[in-house]
């Protein structure tokens, strides 16, 4: 019974260590020029490839509006994108898209 209590949380670690690495990756995929932020051009050009669901706006990550957006920004957006399905489906409201 141990074993399993203990094979389970490991794969819940680390299929969450798996989703912060994804996001961490995309990061760098963004950061074209590699200066540690992503320029709303970087953003602009590659954000399609990434397919993220749902896709935060610029805007909205940008939040001392200095046009890029570092490494903190694009953990809060990460925050934002994994609560959004949460809230989602508990709400009524029609800015909630079917699929969740």
């Amino acid at each position: 019974m141990t074993r399993a209590i203990f094979a389970t949380a490991a794969i819940l670690l680390f299929s969450g260590a798996a989703y912060a690495d994804d996001w961490a990756s995309k990061f760098k995929q963004l950061d074209t020029d590699g200066n540690g932020s992503i320029s709303r051009t970087e953003w602009e050009a590659n954000v399609a490839t990434l397919k993220l669901d749902p896709a935060p706006t610029f805007t909205a990550m940008d939040q001392d509006v200095n046009n890029s957006v570092d490494s903190d920004e694009w953990a809060q957006a990460e925050k934002m994108a994994k609560a959004f399905p949460v809230a989602c489906k508990s709400s009524k409201e029609s800015w909630c898209p079917k699929q969740y």
